[in-house]
């Protein structure tokens, strides 16, 4: 059969260490966990049944509650060194002259943080162009000082866009770029970003890509591995 698959330790019949076992793996993973974080991951029992072994944890000093992510709420638990580094993170903080920090990740990686933890950012043209984000699989975001920049539509065809700032396109593109010039992804032909076609003269999505490598063809822009 398809797919990737490990050997794993045969399940426990205890409930207590079943448990624990999660709420490890949710800090190991997360870093930080959230209410939204445990509720995209459909743990059996839900937050509630997460919360009680949390606490404990932090009672006993395996873990801090803490209120790391504004907006989120007070029910955030993270491992101390999780939070050493959210402190040493601000964002923006790049040298002058280069570009934001952008990173790629399919739209159902727990490191997205979108649609989980966080809801999706308001898209004015959502409804205009028939797309919304959701953290479908084949999908993927580019996210830029940890802020949402790129959603792209499994296939690739369709984009929806939150910033038209030259520098943070140029970024989520050049890294979305060198994921296809890397074998990641395979190639690329965009045709529409916000329900308009990038091969417009308007588009500074479209601008961003052929920036970026991206040449332009009767279908769209396109880019191969």
């Amino acid at each position: 059969m398809s797919g990737r698959w490990s050997l794993l330790e045969p399940r426990s019949a205890d409930v207590t260490l079943r448990a624990a076992a999660v709420a490890e793996g949710l800090l190991d993973r997360h870093g930080v966990v959230t209410r939204g974080a445990v509720m995209a991951e459909r743990i059996v029992g839900g937050f509630a049944g997460v919360y009680r072994v949390l606490s404990a944890y932090e009672d006993a000093g395996r873990c801090r509650r803490a209120y790391v992510v504004e907006g989120l709420g007070a029910a955030q638990f993270a491992l101390p060194g999780a939070i050493d580094r959210v402190r040493a993170v601000a964002p923006g903080r790049h040298e002058a002259g280069s570009l934001p920090s952008a990173v790629v990740l399919a739209a159902t990686d727990p490191a997205n943080p979108y649609g989980a933890a966080l809801g999706w950012p308001v898209q004015a043209d959502d409804v205009a162009s028939g797309h919304r984000p959701g953290r479908k699989a084949g999908a993927l975001v580019v996210i830029v000082d940890g802020a949402l920049v790129l959603y792209v539509e499994r296939g690739g065809r369709t984009f929806l866009t939150w910033s038209d700032d030259a520098d943070v396109l140029r970024s989520a593109t050049t890294a979305l770029a060198a994921a296809v010039r890397g074998g990641v992804l395979g190639r690329l032909t965009v045709r529409k970003a916000d329900g308009e076609s990038v091969l417009s003269p308007r588009s500074p999505l479209g601008a961003a890509l052929e920036s970026a490598g991206f040449t332009a063809t009767p279908q769209g822009l396109r880019l191969r591995g």
